[in-house]
């Protein structure tokens, strides 16, 4: 019979948001050896490595991460359904917060989806920078966050919540742009108090590739129109590209970038089962 064993399923996904097979055993009420053959099952069915293991843990592959995305909503709707055949639906009043840099276009269609699927939540949403997002839930303005966090820059920031997905950071500009060596780079920027704002100023300066901060906006959506318009460069995540805007052609002489992870913050000590239900609802939705 063709499928995956939701059990193993539930292994992968507790091993890409614990970052270890050891970490994870708890999570499932596995011992480490036993995860260990679940997730080799789990590969055996799949037909390929969906893991890449080294000594600081493992991280999945690109097959891996694609898989993770399905597992998440059929854990969900696995769950759901157990939970509906029993009489216990989903209602309640949530605040969320999302990161601006939320996959663009993406937030009207999830909206969509839950009204459809979960009537009975009313469900309030806000678009932060991700700091003033983590300092709002810490002071307890918000029930769910999902923060954006750069790897390596804020990994204090990050703490132990599950991750949605990752991906790459991007040198951005207009379709066609190139950079002129020599010449500095014509930055465009969200505001300093943002974190990638301060990271990719903290990186040119740090490589001394001379810059002049050419446009500030005040949202992603003015950032990538500003790019598009052909205004200058910008360090973005990669699913902000938009019609009009490009990856800068090699070689432009700029760093490297590393990646970038969307993360949930950790659940509050004394969460709502509501609360705890509703994540993991928005979970199987954006992954």
């Amino acid at each position: 019979m063709q499928g995956f064993d939701l059990e193993q399923l539930r292994t992968l996904v507790a091993v890409a948001d614990a970052g270890s097979l050891t970490a994870a055993a708890p999570r499932v009420c596995l011992s480490q050896s036993s995860v260990s053959e679940q997730i080799r099952k789990l590969e055996e069915r799949a037909g390929q490595s969906l893991l890449t293991r080294s000594k600081a843990g493992v991280v999945p592959t690109e097959a891996g991460m694609r898989l993770l995305g399905h597992a998440r909503r059929l854990l969900a709707l696995s769950d759901e359904a157990f939970r509906d055949l029993r009489g216990e639906t989903l209602q309640g009043e949530l605040r969320l917060a999302v990161t601006d840099y939320f996959r663009p276009g993406d937030l009207t269609r999830l909206l969509g989806r839950l009204g459809e699927r979960y009537p009975q939540v009313r469900l309030h949403v806000t678009i932060l920078k991700s700091d003033a997002l983590r300092a709002a839930y810490a002071h307890g303005d918000f029930d769910v966050g999902l923060a954006m966090n750069i790897a390596g820059a804020n990994a204090a920031a990050a703490g132990n919540g599950a991750v949605l997905w990752r991906e790459s950071l991007a040198w951005l500009g207009a379709a066609g742009l190139r950079v002129v060596r020599g010449e500095p780079v014509r930055l465009l920027a969200l505001p300093d108090t943002c974190s990638l704002h301060q990271f990719t100023v903290a990186l040119l300066r740090r490589r001394r590739v001379p810059y002049v901060l050419a446009h500030v906006a005040s949202g992603v959506a003015g950032l990538q129109s500003a790019l598009a318009a052909g205004l200058g460069v910008a360090c973005l995540n990669e699913s902000a590209i938009a019609e009009g805007i490009a990856r800068l052609a090699p070689p432009h002489g700029l760093p490297a970038l590393p990646r970038v992870a969307f993360q949930w913050l950790p659940a509050r000590r004394g969460e709502t089962a509501f609360v705890t239900r509703a994540r993991e609802m928005l979970s199987s939705q954006l992954g």
